[in-house]
């Protein structure tokens, strides 16, 4: 399965200046948050895959204007073609803002997921907006990285684990690719394609 990630910004080339024939052989669109939700509505138009999304730290725009036809997968764990995929959006909570969580906070959403976790056997695929606690975080509250993320990568060892919110363009110290333990580690800033089945997928990210 080819899947598409997307994080951040909004891609000019998927965007601006759309082709279609560049999403003809993605199966599925993830996106990790803090994007314009006409962006993922127009995604999901003009695509034949469904597009799932969490939200991101600045993503309170989305209570009033959602992404139109995506599957919001907050909380929950969302199966597609057997694939299990756990959502858990927002950043470390440093303001009043919508979407921030203290460790305390994002702790008691993953506690709640507990029957869900049991039933589905865990899960393959985390998708988060922040990253995990210095695992290619940023040392400031805001982009710090949450510990309970950790935690369920070596407790259930996902094969990916996927997250936005730590741009790239901040500077050499921030990975587009890292690996913890059993898991793909993949900072989808923009835009990023993986097949889910690769074993080695640091070799064959593209931006498309």
């Amino acid at each position: 399965m080819k899947i598409l990630a997307i994080s951040d910004e909004e891609s000019k080339y998927l965007w601006e200046y759309y082709d279609k024939s560049c999403l003809e052989d993605i199966d599925l669109i993830i996106s990790c948050g803090d994007l314009d939700p006409r962006y993922l509505s127009f995604l999901v138009t003009l695509s034949s895959v469904p597009v799932l999304y969490v939200h991101g730290n600045h993503d309170g725009k989305y209570e009033k204007l959602p992404p139109e036809g995506c599957i919001c997968i907050e909380d929950r764990i969302y199966v597609y073609h057997g694939i299990r995929i756990l959502g858990l959006g927002g950043s470390m909570r440093y303001s009043s803002g919508t979407h921030q969580y203290t460790e305390r906070q994002m702790r008691q959403r993953v506690t709640r997921l507990k029957f869900q976790l049991f039933r589905r056997r865990g899960f393959d695929i985390l998708v988060t907006h922040a990253p995990a606690f210095q695992l290619n975080d940023g040392r400031d509250l805001p982009h710090q990285g949450f510990q309970v993320f950790r935690a369920l990568l070596e407790k259930y060892r996902p094969k990916y684990f996927l997250h936005g919110h730590v741009h790239l363009s901040y500077g050499n110290n921030y990975k587009r690719y890292d690996k913890y333990k059993n898991t793909h580690v993949i900072n989808v800033y923009e835009k990023c394609v993986f097949e889910f089945e690769d074993e080695n997928p640091r070799e064959s990210l593209s931006a498309l």
